[in-house]
């Protein structure tokens, strides 16, 4: 259990969290997971089921993500607790005979395609715990461990990664090496080739693809900004990464809700309050357009969220899910361990007392302050709403889908496949009716979306737009079929989202449907045809989300052959919001009359959209 001091509503009037509370959580984090360390402290063999990596790799993990919170703890603040002595006990067993099936020995670095490749990802945050915490640990051992953890860490740097984030792993090793005076050719190669990769997934705006393709979630924050960034900052040095992440925070602030929540998107969701990493990390580089007071709002907010509803057990572990353990939150990399790249946020304790990062009072976060539409680079479009305190993501760019793999799919992926996402409404699970999809229904088997093409997006104010195009695919029957696409755009304004499809293509005997928002208690989606739709009704989810444990659906559905257009305005919200408006289609264009006089004209090939009040 962690032992928190008392809010304090004065320095922190939105979450009554301040510096010590962070290092209370720490610490209390920290106590918990050594309970199941090893003897010789190599290993934290946390209880629940192995990873796909296999127990070995998982006390691994256990061991290197704890140590990256003890790092930004103990480099931010002393150490108190004692929490190195423990680690450099553990550093000096795990390297003593790498590969070696007993009870302390780390499993060796091989390469991500041919062996188990997770000690890559674990070998990247014990480098940055030694960069980090040098004075009090590196340079304290004896010549003989320094020299071995080298030669384990050197794996890193000649094995293969995976094809995605995983590049900087050996990029964070070897800077770790090169600032211990033991860089060579080897670590100039691993470097300059993370660096050239990451040029090439970079889209503007502060994003990057999490390697080729189209892969845009929270890896932007707690990999692809936190290594170049904080690697940069630790060796003094000014890159074109600082000002890039200064550009991602000034969208991805607002991807937060009024309750603390983050978007609820993308893979490794299990890391929680990590999602916060980059809004540390820019406090404390400086390369953020959030003041101290917003940047601590999100940060104690993102923590007290998960930390007031449920995500330490009973054991004061971080379980495996969402707020408690939730299994299709997960991946089948996940482990007991896994939770713990959460240390990530703890960046945020390199900020010290003194810090305006926490001398500064709290301010409301970006959703708090007024309703807000922004387009974002790779095609995601991002709502707020300051009365319900609701961010919501609007999916036209982020598919996740590898760039050598085929249109055809055997299942839908509910963590990008999905038109829209938000901080109070999971994904429905994988086996229940999809919530905010657009497929069509041939021959009683419904398509699917997984290869996104995005065709726009556009506003930074009270209303925005994206749209993007994707070719129904089929789970079972034939993969696909010939000429069929759906080409979708949503404006969004307010608390409502506009939301106009054009089939293409469909097949005679075909039908067309649409699904909303996944509420639970305390939430109202309304789904209200406007122009197309025949058919309206309600369809349940009974594995619930992953903020619900039962949901139910609204569903619009009609005939469809050939080519038509299809309108709806959806709308998520914790009062009931009916928007609806008078409108006219031809094949190519659809207008939208408002109550309030404003009109909205979108037309398809290529995409156009207008929104005048």
């Amino acid at each position: 259990m962690i032992i928190l001091p008392a809010d304090d509503r004065d320095a922190s009037p939105h979450t009554g969290f301040t510096r010590d509370h962070w290092e209370a959580v720490a610490d209390g984090l920290l106590a918990a997971a050594w309970r199941w360390a090893t003897p010789g402290s190599a290993l934290l063999d946390l209880p629940g089921r192995p990873s796909a990596s296999g127990a070995r790799s998982d006390g691994l993990e256990g061991y290197a993500r704890t140590f990256l919170a003890a790092a930004f703890r103990v480099a931010g603040g002393g150490d108190p607790r004692g929490w190195l002595e423990r680690y450099a006990a553990g550093l000096t067993a795990g390297t003593r005979t790498p590969g070696r099936d007993d009870l302390e020995s780390w499993p060796v670095i091989g390469d991500h395609f041919v062996r188990r490749g997770q000690p890559m990802v674990e070998s990247a945050s014990v480098a940055l715990g030694l960069r980090l915490t040098r004075p009090w640990l590196w340079d304290q051992l004896d010549d003989d461990t320094r020299d071995r953890a080298s030669e384990w860490l050197r794996g890193a740097l000649n094995h293969v990664p995976a094809p995605n984030n995983w590049y900087l792993f050996p990029f964070t090793v070897a800077g770790f090496l090169e600032s211990v005076g033991r860089g060579d050719a080897d670590t100039a190669r691993v470097r300059d080739r993370a660096l050239e990769l990451l040029e090439a997934w970079y889209v503007g705006g502060g994003w990057y693809s999490d390697g080729d393709g189209r892969a845009f979630d929270h890896y932007n924050g707690w990999a692809l900004h936190l290594y170049p960034v904080l690697d940069a900052h630790l060796a003094g040095e000014s890159t074109v990464h600082g000002p890039r992440l200064a550009d991602h925070l000034d969208g991805f602030g607002s991807l937060f809700g009024a309750d603390g929540a983050p978007i609820h998107f993308g893979r490794s969701l299990t890391y929680r309050f990590g999602a916060a990493s980059a809004v540390g990390l820019g406090a404390v580089t400086g390369h953020t357009p959030l003041s101290p007071g917003t940047s601590r709002r999100i940060l104690s907010g993102a923590l007290r969220y998960f930390l007031d509803r449920g995500a330490v057990d009973d054991n004061g572990l971080l379980s495996l899910g969402w707020h408690g353990p939730h299994e299709p939150t997960l991946q089948f990399y996940s482990g007991p361990a896994s939770p713990y790249w959460a240390s990530k946020a703890f960046v945020c304790l390199l900020a010290g007392a003194d810090h305006p990062l926490w001398t500064s009072r709290e301010e409301p976060a970006p959703v708090e302050k007024a309703d807000r539409v922004k387009a974002l680079a790779p095609g995601l479009l991002v709502q707020t709403t300051s009365a319900d305190g609701i961010a919501r993501l609007h999916n036209h760019g982020s598919d996740h889908v590898r760039p050598d793999a085929g249109e055809a799919a055997s299942e839908e992926d509910p963590l990008y496949g999905r038109f829209s996402y938000s901080t109070r409404t999971g994904p429905t699970a994988l086996r229940n009716v999809a919530d905010n999809h657009v497929g069509v229904v041939v021959a009683g088997t419904r398509s699917v979306r997984r290869r996104i093409h995005p065709l726009g997006h556009g506003g930074d104010g009270a209303w925005g737009w994206a749209a993007s195009w994707h070719r129904p695919v089929f789970a079972s029957g034939p993969p696909f079929l010939p000429g069929l696409r759906i080409e979708s755009v949503t404006v969004a304004f307010g608390h409502s989202e506009l939301r106009v499809h054009r089939v293409v293509a469909a097949p005679a005997g075909a039908r067309v449907e649409q699904t909303g928002w996944a509420a639970g208690a305390e939430l109202v989606s309304t789904l209200v045809p406007l122009h197309g739709w025949t058919d309206t009704d309600e369809v349940r989810a009974p594995q619930g989300t992953a903020f619900a444990e039962w949901v139910t659906v609204p569903r619009l559905s009609a005939p469809v052959q050939g080519t038509a257009i299809f309108a709806a305005v959806a709308s998520l919200s914790t009062e009931p919001v009916r928007v609806t408006a008078d409108t006219t289609a031809t094949a190519d264009t659809l207008d939208a009359h408002w109550p309030d006089g404003a009109h909205t004209r979108i037309t398809f090939g290529p995409i156009a959209v207008t929104h005048t009040s």
